[in-house]
Formats: structure tokens, C-alpha cells, sequence
């Protein structure tokens, strides 16, 4: 089907808390459409919770981002990296393998050992902002340091150098980023982690490149490049998806006084309010892209070998025939089939931590500082268009 033949897709929210009129549309009336996206490419999108968890399942749609057909947002393609291939862009066989030897790193046993010092992180930048002016950035005080510093000690990784980190991930994750660009801060990501699991092989600690360069070393030979690849993989998703949800996540509740209240009168209940916020947000809404490597047919539409497809998250958590009256957030909602990691073998590796951090954050922040509000209106507020996972620019906060 050429270009013309099709409807412009807009991947914009008009409101920051729900999909565009035009993805819901498209899940009543044709949940597996074609769309043209802003840059121009032809490609297939999903938008029912039914038909994103089968695709998702299904080997016959490829992760590979490498595949010239796979789909994507940005104004131009990045040039083929010549690096190995990083665990998300794995098929079977060698996907499973690869997941399962650092799965280990974030069981919920792990997490448990890892609670006390995600506490004392959260309750230090707390400490700093009762201590400092107000108002304050909540994105740039609490958001983004708190899991840049827990995936930095996780990784074994200077925090020292963590806006080196955040710098080169705001160019990978905005959608206009020229491709060169791009390249050249995936290119120096790559050259730091390179040097840092050298000097983890030479000098071990209590970290997860460590640890995984030993197991290696147990059973053969050292694959640097495919840790250096686990290590950037997990830098650049362990902080920024994390830090967009902290930001929103204290948004919403403070724009919902009652359920905020609910959990603070009684903490068992963020767990839940975790899992709902989640699904409420859908940050990375767009990030769910497969392209074809066989003829699928997904909802009695016939997918051809080759062609991209976006399954659209956001639009499946609002799905009524899943959620009931999905576009309302109800943090004792209770439900955990939400797709906001993803679904199937490719489920987000780090979604015990996200959690974990999330209601930390939200338990210890609203325990220590029960007067906090926005310092601006919210229409006023900036939220994050360009980017593939969405957020909030600032949250300026005082009480």
C-alpha cells in the first residue's frame, strides 16, 4: 500500500494522561490498521490488549531493530551498528540464553537485599530538598538521581559520571535526534562501558558486571562486547523510564487527594497503586515495535513478511473490554495484566526494580513531605512530545 493510501499517525497526547483520539479510534473501529507515521514510513499498528499480547507471544514477529523493515519514530534511521547485538534486539535461539544469564540480577530476593539502600538514597535527595530553596525541581531533585544512582551502584558504575549517561540518553530516546547524532553518543557510551568492564575483569567488586564476568569465566571465555551491550541496555532503561514515572506518578496522585490519602493511610495499598499507575501512564507507549519475518494474520488481518508493526500499549491499557472504565485512574484497581513492560519473552528485565523504586519513592516522599503541591499550575506544566518515552521536562513543587 503506497503512503498516500493511508491516514497520518500522530504519536503527540493532547491531554498528558491519555492516547490521542485517533488511537482510540482506531481500537473500536480497526484495532490492526496502517498508518503513515510523521516521518513518512508505512507501517502496521496494534491497539487492543488481545492483539498486542499475541503479538508479542508470537516468534514470527522479529525484535531485531536492525532489520531495515522494523519500525521506527525517528526523523532518520540510525546507522547499522557494526556492535553486537543488544539483548533486545535478539529472536529465539539466542535470545532465551542470553535473558537468563542476567535475570538472576533481578529476582525479587535481589530486590529485597537491594530495599535498604534504595531507602537511604531516596530519604538523602528528601533530606536535600527540605534542606534547599523552594520551590524545587522534583525531575532534577528526586526523579531523575534516584534511579540513575540505583542502576549506577547496580552496574558498578560511577555516579560521578551519571550526567555523562543522561546526556547521551536524551538523544537516543528523542525522536529528532539527527541519526548522527545518535550514533556518535551511542558510540561514546559504548567506548566508556568498554574501558569499565575491562576494569571490572581486573578488578572485580560487588556489582553486576562482576558478577556476570566471573559466571563467564566459570563456564569459558569472557564475552566483553556482549556485557558492555547488557551494561548499555540497562543504563539507558534503568533511569529513564524510571524517573518519567516518579515525576508522574506524584502528579497524579496529588491531583487525586482522596486515593492519595487512601495509601498513606495505609502503605499495603501502593503496592496496587504501583501496578495502576503504570497502566494509567504507559510511558513508553510506541516502544513495543516487531517487524514480520513470516505472513501473520493477527484479528483477521493478514500482516505480511517484512512489515513493521507498533503495538501501542497505551491504547490496550485503556482497553474496556480488559479494564472497566479504563481512562478513570483507581489505584485499588488491583490489576497486574496491564501492558506497560511489555508481554512475552521480551518483558521488561528491570520491572521488579521500577516497582520497587516506585513505591519507595512514593511511600517515603509523601510520609516526609504531606504538604507538597505543585508550585505552578498544571496547565503550565512541560511534558516531554519528542521523545519515545514520554514524561515530564520539569515539575517545579514546594509545600
Amino acid at each position: 500500500m503506497s503512503a498516500d493510501a493511508v491516514p497520518t499517525f500522530s504519536v503527540t497526547r493532547t491531554c498528558p494522561y491519555a492516547p490521542p483520539a485517533e488511537h482510540r479510534r482506531l481500537r473500536e473501529e480497526s484495532p490492526i490498521a496502517k498508518v503513515k507515521l510523521p516521518n513518512g514510513r508505512v507501517v502496521w499498528v496494534a491497539t487492543s490488549h488481545k492483539d498486542i499480547r499475541a503479538i508479542l507471544s508470537d516468534p514470527r514477529f522479529s525484535s531485531n531493530r536492525r532489520n531495515p523493515n522494523f519500525p521506527t519514530l525517528a526523523h532518520e534511521r540510525p546507522p547499522s551498528s557494526a556492535l553486537k547485538p543488544l539483548l533486545l534486539e535478539l529472536d529465539p535461539p539466542e535470545h532465551g540464553p542470553a535473558r537468563r544469564a542476567v535475570l538472576g540480577e533481578f529476582t525479587l530476593q535481589r530486590m529485597n537485599a537491594l530495599t535498604p539502600r534504595i531507602q537511604q538514597i531516596v530519604d538523602e535527595h528528601i533530606d536535600a530538598m527540605l534542606a534547599g530553596p523552594r520551590p524545587v525541581d522534583l525531575v532534577q531533585a528526586l526523579s531523575l538521581p534516584v534511579p540513575s544512582l540505583v542502576i549506577c551502584e547496580l552496574l558498578g558504575v560511577p555516579y560521578s559520571d551519571h550526567e555523562f549517561f543522561q546526556t547521551r540518553s536524551s538523544h537516543m530516546v528523542n525522536q529528532k535526534t539527527p541519526a548522527d547524532l545518535i550514533a556518535r553518543s551511542v558510540g561514546e557510551l559504548m567506548m566508556y562501558l568498554g574501558k569499565l568492564v575491562a576494569a571490572k575483569a581486573q578488578n572485580p567488586t560487588d556489582d553486576l558486571l562482576s558478577r556476570q564476568i566471573q559466571k563467564q569465566r566459570e563456564t569459558g571465555d569472557v564475552d566483553y562486547e556482549g556485557l558492555v551491550g547488557t551494561a548499555f541496555l540497562l543504563l539507558i532503561a534503568g533511569h529513564e523510564t524510571t524517573a518519567n514515572m516518579i515525576s508522574l506518578s506524584t502528579l497524579a496522585l496529588l491531583q487525586h487527594p482522596e486515593q492519595l490519602a487512601a495509601i498513606q493511610k495505609d502503605p499495603s495499598k501502593t503496592i496496587g497503586a504501583v501496578e495502576e499507575l503504570l497502566r494509567y501512564f504507559t510511558i513508553a507507549e510506541s516502544a513495543l515495535g516487531r517487524v514480520a519475518i513470516e505472513d501473520v494474520e493477527i484479528g483477521g488481518v493478514l500482516i505480511r513478511a517484512g512489515e513493521g508493526i507498533f503495538a501501542l500499549a497505551n491504547t490496550a491499557n485503556r482497553d474496556p473490554e480488559v479494564f472497566a472504565k479504563a481512562d478513570d485512574l483507581d489505584l485499588e484497581r488491583g490489576s497486574r495484566n496491564h501492558l506497560a513492560f511489555g508481554f512475552g519473552p521480551h518483558q521488561c528485565l528491570g520491572q521488579n526494580l521500577a516497582r520497587l523504586e516506585l513505591q519507595i519513592v512514593i511511600d517515603t516522599l509523601f510520609k516526609r513531605i504531606p504538604g507538597l503541591r505543585p508550585a505552578v499550575p498544571v496547565e503550565e506544566l512541560s511534558f516531554k512530545e519528542n521523545t519515545t518515552v514520554y514524561g515530564m521536562n520539569e515539575f517545579p513543587v514546594t509545600w
